[in-house]
């Protein structure tokens, strides 16, 4: 994984955790705008959710969050 998508990955969780308290789920699509300017960060993201990992759709913010600083 990149540490541009593992950076933007951190932002977002942490945005969601603090507005909406630790039991916030996210999906890949939380990381990107509804209009995709990063078709590439995209496809490495749904890689490494559906793929690497075989997440459900929505996963836990605080979940996701701890896997990828440990990356």
């Amino acid at each position: 994984m990149t540490a541009s998508l593992k950076h933007k990955i951190v932002d977002v969780c942490n945005q969601k955790i603090t507005q909406k308290g630790n039991g916030v789920a996210v999906s890949f699509y939380a990381f990107f705008k509804n209009r995709n300017d990063t078709p590439e960060l995209l496809m490495e993201a749904a890689t490494w959710w559906i793929k690497t990992q075989q997440f459900d759709h929505f996963e836990k913010a605080v979940k996701i969050k701890k896997l990828v600083e440990h990356l």
